[in-house]
């Protein structure tokens, strides 16, 4: 018994169910919305139940949809010629360093 068993079962959503789930997700919806997403779930089920006909046996899990792969490159010390020149551009600075704001109470 597959998590989808109960759907296939299920002929046609009723007001009340919608009415209900409209209910815990704190919407107001009038007779003709509830008409409205009644059957539009009715179709996102009739959706589901044809994904289930697909066999996925032997398709491995997956998180996304397209590959994501990370560029990593080595993490090496460049030194810049003149770091007077970038010392320069920042708002404020102390030395040879740049000068932020305290973030920290200690």
């Amino acid at each position: 018994m597959n998590s989808f068993d109960n759907v296939k079962q299920m002929k046609r959503i009723s007001s009340d169910e919608v009415k209900k789930v409209a209910q815990l997700a704190r919407l107001e919806l009038n007779a003709s919305e509830i008409h409205q997403h009644a059957k539009q779930l009715e179709k996102i089920l009739e959706y589901i139940k044809q994904l289930e006909k697909i066999n996925t046996e032997n398709i491995p899990c997956t998180t996304r949809a397209i590959e994501v792969v990370n560029v990593l490159r080595k993490d090496e010390k460049i030194d810049y010629g003149n770091s007077e020149e970038l010392l320069d551009l920042a708002p404020s600075r102390e030395n040879k360093f740049f000068k932020v704001p305290k973030i920290n109470n200690e």
